[in-house]
């Protein structure tokens, strides 16, 4: 693999001081700015957090709960609307209002606000709904719950059309999380104290979204996780448990691998309510039970997603040769809804073209989408809206939905589209941050990386690169899958390389790559390289 090496601003990397100023670098955090980002505080966004349209719908909720109206909180079947649901749901149950949630079912009926369930509100005898991480863009969903005489607040923080919705109020951003946009109205409804219980919802949720752990969001998601890593909640205490991580050290790493997957997972095979029960739950023996069904669930969905990615990597390579592919669309209809998002990204990642996973149905298909290359693919594809049904997203990820019979008709449009667009083509490879001597490294710098935490989006953990390594105690794990080894006698695990065992063996010096952690084991706590790529030439 081609590694893409950041500019040394050094002849050496010497120490952890030297480290923690290269990543600062790499990440274009200027001299003045490096004590926010190290140490970002949310009191200095307070400005950021009141957002518009905020103090009507505080004051339309608070008439509602001293008329005792039903409200629903209708939200989102990903993990970052669950969260959402969530934070909203047990405000206003923490202000005792007659609050109930409602999440959409993801196959039957599908993203977002819909007349379907604005009629299930109605039943409720709701007359608010409160919509969360959905809405921005549902113009004729908004004149409908008008109709019907339904006080209809958006919260969002999906990109608007020309065009936004006759709402009662409508609170949107696209700064933060559709969570984040969510606790911005509970913090005005609870007050700043009491509404910090919900942070650690905020991290979750802004996390697995994949939004950008820059400006607002890193204090968002720092404090989230200092919540989180002291939570009550027993819905996540029980995750956590099933899932054998330790309260306490639950990293944004750890959200993004472990706990935000099995939060997801329900949603994308049956109903989410279960994942919003979980974190909503005051009942342990429940607790558990929906946090084992969470990770059954997850397990499934691995194995969906697998065969799905393993049959679209054979239309790939039926398709011949991507030089000069701007997209990718690939459909069939042995791909559960649930799971297409998945297997865009990774497909989207691997070849590192924008792709185009389609779920074919009878007679509507569900799609979803991945840009690489900075192409903006929900705009992209709202140029093709005459023949989609519904559509949404971000410039880097969307979902729609069109007739199946229209599927041809749309590849051919899209095609037409795609033509007219100029796309950036960037150098691809492995972005190694810095060459280092592992000599000089120690479980120090180790806990220099720290101080960049959260890690995610816009800020990735650090790869390292070390050039001419030698290499002793070389062995294969898990029926040789797994390759570990000393490299200059630091402990090395690199999971599936062990077909290079034998190559690394007869070399015994080669270059590596990797990210940098402690492994902890038995009490004793050991640096560990988590080796992402050998070169052997």
């Amino acid at each position: 693999m081609k590694w893409q090496i950041s500019p040394s601003f050094k002849n050496a990397i010497l120490s952890p001081d030297d480290l923690l100023n290269q990543l600062l670098i790499n990440r274009e955090i200027k001299e003045e700015d490096r004590e926010e980002f190290l140490n970002p505080k949310l009191e200095n966004y307070s400005k950021d957090l009141l957002l518009a349209g905020i103090k009507v719908a505080v004051e339309r909720i608070k008439q509602a709960i001293s008329e005792d109206e039903q409200i629903i909180i209708y939200g989102d079947y990903d993990a970052d609307g669950v969260c959402g649901t969530a934070i909203l749901y047990l405000a206003l149950a923490k202000l005792k209002a007659k609050v109930l949630p409602y999440l959409p079912h993801r196959e039957k009926e599908g993203y977002g606000l819909s007349e379907f369930g604005l009629d299930k509100a109605l039943e409720k005898g709701a007359k608010l709904v409160i919509t969360v991480d959905n809405g921005i863009v549902a113009l004729d969903q908004a004149k409908y719950a008008k109709k019907i005489g339904i006080d209809l607040i958006i919260t969002d923080h999906h990109l608007p059309r020309e065009a936004l919705p006759e709402a009662l109020s409508i609170i949107h951003s696209t700064q933060m999380s559709g969570s984040a946009v969510a606790w911005c109205l509970s913090r005005e409804l609870l007050g700043e104290k009491d509404s910090e219980e919900f942070l650690d919802l905020v991290a979750v949720g802004t996390i697995c979204d994949l939004i950008s752990l820059t400006n607002l969001n890193r204090p968002l998601v720092q404090a989230g996780l200092k919540v989180l890593n002291r939570t009550e909640k027993l819905g996540f205490l029980a995750l956590m448990r099933e899932c054998a991580l330790d309260l306490g050290e639950i990293s944004s790493s750890d959200v993004g691998r472990i706990l935000g997957p099995r939060i997801n997972a329900v949603g994308r095979l049956e109903d989410s309510i279960e994942a919003l029960r979980l974190l909503c739950t005051k009942d342990p023996v429940k607790a558990i039970s929906l946090a084992r069904h969470l990770c059954e669930s997850n397990d499934l969905k691995k194995k969906y997603t697998l065969e799905a990615i393993t049959e679209a990597k054979g239309q790939v390579l039926q398709s011949g040769d991507l030089t000069g592919k701007k997209i990718l669309l690939l459909h069939s209809p042995n791909w559960i809804p649930g799971v297409i998002g998945l297997v865009a990204g990774r497909i989207a990642e691997e070849y590192k073209v924008s792709t185009i996973i389609i779920s074919e149905g009878e007679t509507i298909s569900k799609g979803s989408a991945r840009s690489v290359n900075g192409l903006n693919i929900v705009e992209t594809l709202r140029i093709c809206a005459d023949l989609l049904v519904d559509i949404g997203g971000h410039p880097q990820a969307a979902g729609f939905s069109l007739e199946t019979k229209k599927l041809e008709e749309f590849k051919k449009k899209l095609d037409e589209v795609m033509g007219g667009i100029l796309i950036e083509e960037k150098e691809n490879g492995l972005k190694v941050e810095a060459i280092l001597d592992l000599s000089k490294v120690d479980k120090n710098w180790v806990k220099t990386l720290e101080k960049l935490e959260p890690f995610g989006q816009g800020n990735p953990i650090p790869i390292f690169g070390s050039k001419k390594v030698k290499i002793s105690d070389c062995r294969t794990l898990s029926n040789g899958q797994h390759l570990k080894f000393k490299a200059e006698g630091v402990d090395a695990i690199a999971f599936s390389k062990g077909s290079l065992e034998s190559q690394v063996l007869e070399r015994g010096v080669v270059d590596i790559a990797y990210f940098l952690e402690i492994n902890k084991f038995n009490g004793s706590e050991n640096l560990q390289l988590k080796v992402l790529d050998i070169n052997i030439n």
